[in-house]
């Protein structure tokens, strides 16, 4: 909820219709669902859950305003700092005050004293964070059904993903021959290629097909031959293990180069006849059956059914390749979801109790026939030796919390105080995962025995130290073993970055995760840097030597402090969903920088991500980058200032991009509660969108007001110019409601020009605030016309 300032607990008349719950003031909604969701089956009653609640905000929330103030304070004296040096006449963009400005930020105790090396220490941390590198989701946790996507994203459809996106071209041979990934084709001279047939387009298939081949080829290549020339397989017996043999068309037989990639098999995948080897399509008796690889700690499932039409077209008879994709989801509750009061976050935490106990469903509809959407089963199988084995069906499910700044009128202490969202959020997860830590869940999620909590918008070390002593206290009330809630980092905040290693340190023997997030990290930048100068275009931002050092020094931490065989370094998320192939092309880098974790979009992403993680053998390449010298300070510290001026058309450009991107955004978030979008650019490409890209586009407008490259009427031309283009963009939404009609009395349009014009007076460039009162505004106004 908003506040005046950081450290004010936001107060006032506690609505009528709350539940008492000791001294405590429980919303109705909130209250039901603890009764009957939240601490059903745990053995602890509602009213001992809600003492917990309240004897945690007791102790800590006193805490939590006194980091907030911290904030507030140091804010207040860089932009001092700044703008007496401006005052002064100083060019700010010499690199002279560098030193200045470094003893400065250690003076007012910005910079921590560094107090050495640090060894993660955590333990009874899963594979699928601490072994094995592999793609990862985040998927907003208000929507079940796309939780249930995400958490069965663990195996994807190879097959799909390339058919359906642009990874194989689309040609004209293909367009003419039916269906294809629905993208335009221009003929000749410009002309629009003929509409294309509904159904399976053969000739795409084929290119699927030659494209898995060559991957395999790449990845579990064979002593002789190529994997296009295979037209059967089969597991085959050498003494008492088995190893995979092949036959290829040309009548001999092969094998693996690395036998143990061969790791199991399922089904009727007999060997070919004695005497003469069958034609590749028809065998005596149809194959059907699964072969088992892995590879980096990854498996590929080789799906073979001769019967299916595209096993059939198949020389192999393999009619798809299901591969082990994103292992581990980020259930979000914060940037991606759209949830303002408590019958939004019930909703929220409705579903992370399903997932964690395994009991999530989501009813739908397809093609006429009523479904529903469950989480999948483990996977089984026999292992070369013959033993019956089992391969978890599910991506290990992490959940993200709200940070400490946030505050919630689902609950008021008897002073009429909010409390901390955060609160709720943690003992909520807590209790969740009673079932999975106690053997109970109908699907087990953490083998090791964790429960495992991201925790965002941390700055600096006193607020990781808070949120142990959160999670300690957590684990007192439900009778835990220490340390079994681990804390995940999100380096995004700039003084948690320049004091990443401390932070680390307060967090040692919980911490699974730290990872890089370039729009909320690039957000705190400016907000902090404010008053130092005008910034770069946010397309120069990565160009910049402080996010080059912050990218660089996430990772030479996490390595130096023992992060390999503990858990989690990670990168941000691909922001454009459609463009699988530049993802193709591009997400690799992640990896080759240090990553063993990256964030995608979509299921179909993470099975294409996947392929980076066969490419790059990440554990030995954090071996290398360990041997580097680690990133500099200085270098983080430099603020990302223009030093060359801009001409006006360049800054016309960036503030309508960025205008339309906020409007686009905040339309879907306050109207429809979408807190996740495929939000259309300038140029109607599709980008993946949170309240972090929200954050870094109206700190740089902010800033460019500030310091005069735009006037505040040029930009409020600008937006009533942009809300005509985002209206165009969603026409063909039945339940879009236009803004450039009435701009003035539209909720939306005067909550995405408030970001900015208030920016600079915005708590850290926070978006929340603005967005949740604008939120819980059309929802008043909503339930006002059902009456």
């Amino acid at each position: 909820m908003p506040a005046s300032s950081m450290s004010a607990t936001p107060q006032g008349p506690i609505p009528p219709g709350y539940i008492s719950a000791g001294g405590l003031k429980v919303h109705p909604i909130l209250h039901k669902l603890v009764e009957q969701t939240v601490c059903s089956g745990t053995g602890f009653s509602p009213g001992y859950f809600w003492s917990c609640l309240e004897q945690v905000v007791i102790e800590l929330r006193p805490e939590v305003e006194r980091c907030l103030a911290r904030r507030d304070e140091l804010q207040g004296k860089i932009d001092t700092w700044y703008a007496e040096k401006k005052q002064k006449g100083a060019d700010l963009t010499d690199s002279k005050f560098r030193p200045a400005c470094r003893e400065f930020l250690k003076e007012i105790g910005y910079l921590c004293p560094d107090r050495g090396p640090v060894s993660v220490t955590s333990q009874f941390i899963d594979d699928e964070i601490a072994q094995i590198a592999a793609p990862q989701l985040v998927v907003p946790s208000d929507n079940a059904r796309y939780v249930l996507n995400a958490v069965n994203a663990r195996w994807g459809s190879l097959y799909d993903a390339l058919y359906g996106f642009d990874v194989i071209p689309e040609t004209a041979v293909q367009a003419h021959g039916g269906g294809g990934a629905g993208f335009d084709l221009q003929g000749a001279e410009g002309q629009q290629a003929p509409p294309k047939q509904s159904g399976y387009n053969p000739v795409r298939g084929e290119a699927v097909i030659e494209f898995a081949n060559g991957l395999l080829d790449e990845i579990a290549p064979l002593t002789t031959g190529k994997w296009c020339e295979v037209c059967r397989l089969w597991p085959k017996y050498v003494g008492s293990v088995q190893r995979l043999e092949l036959l290829t068309k040309s009548g001999t037989t092969t094998s693996l180069r690395c036998p143990s990639l061969f790791v199991g098999s399922q089904g009727n995948l007999g060997p070919p006849d004695a005497d003469v080897a069958p034609k590749a399509a028809s065998p005596s008796v149809p194959d059907q059956g699964r072969i088992f690889l892995k590879h980096n700690g990854l498996h590929l499932i080789l799906e073979i059914d001769r019967s299916d039409p595209i096993g059939q077209s198949a020389l192999s008879g393999i009619k798809d390749i299901t591969v082990e994709s994103a292992l581990s989801t980020i259930l979000d509750m914060e940037d991606s979801v759209s949830a303002v009061d408590a019958a939004d976050k019930s909703k929220v935490y409705s579903n992370i109790c399903g997932i964690l106990r395994g009991t999530l469903e989501a009813p739908f509809v397809k093609d006429g026939q009523a479904l529903v959407r469950k989480m999948n089963p483990d996977v089984t199988f026999r292992d070369e030796k013959g033993h019956a084995c089992t391969i978890p069906g599910r991506a290990l499910a992490l959940v993200r919390n709200v940070g400490h700044h946030m505050f919630t009128d689902m609950v008021f202490t008897s002073d009429g105080k909010q409390v901390p969202e955060g609160f709720v959020d943690c003992l909520v997860t807590t209790a969740a995962a009673l079932h999975d830590l106690r053997g109970t869940s109908q699907l087990m999620n953490s083998r090791a025995g964790s429960v495992y909590i991201v925790k965002p918008k941390q700055h600096g070390p006193e607020e990781i130290a808070l949120t142990g002593r959160l999670f300690g206290r957590a684990e007192e009330f439900f009778g835990l073993r220490r340390n079994t809630i681990k804390m995940g980092i999100m380096d995004e905040e700039r003084r948690t970055s320049a004091n990443l290693r401390e932070c680390i340190r307060e967090a040692a023997e919980r911490v699974f995760f730290i990872n890089t997030g370039f729009l909320d990290r690039t957000g705190d930048e400016i907000h902090t840097c404010i008053l130092a100068g005008p910034v770069v275009k946010k397309a120069d931002m990565k160009k910049q030597p402080w996010i080059q050092s912050y990218e660089a020094g996430n990772v030479d931490l996490g390595l130096h402090s023992g992060f390999q065989g503990k858990g989690q370094i990670g990168k941000g998320m691909w922001a454009k969903p459609d463009s699988m192939k530049a993802m193709l092309e591009g997400k690799i880098s992640e990896l080759m920088a240090g990553a063993s974790t990256a964030w995608v979009p979509s299921p179909s992403a993470a099975a294409l991500h996947s392929i980076h993680y066969h490419r790059v053998n990440v554990p030995e390449r954090q071996m290398q980058l360990a041997m580097r010298p680690a990133a500099k300070i200085e270098s983080l510290l430099e603020p990302p200032l223009l030093t060359e001026k801009l001409s006006q058309a360049e800054i016309l450009h960036e503030v309508k991009e960025n205008a339309q991107s906020i409007l686009g955004y905040v339309v879907r978030w306050v109207d429809l509660g979408v807190g996740c979008s495929k939000v259309p650019d300038l140029s109607n490409v599709g980008l993946m969108e949170d309240r972090a890209t929200l954050r870094i586009s109206s700190q740089l407008m902010a800033n460019w007001i500030l310091h005069g490259l735009i006037s505040e009427a040029e930009v409020r031309a600008i937006f009533l110019e942009m809300a005509k283009v985002v209206d165009q963009q969603n026409a063909r939404d039945s339940s879009y409601r236009p803004m450039s009609a009435n701009p003035d009395s539209n909720v939306a349009f005067q909550a995405a020009l408030k970001l900015v014009l208030d920016g600079k007076q915005a708590p850290n460039g926070y978006t929340e605030y603005t967005l949740h009162e604008a939120r819980r505004k059309i929802k008043a106004e909503m339930g006002r016309s059902r009456l």
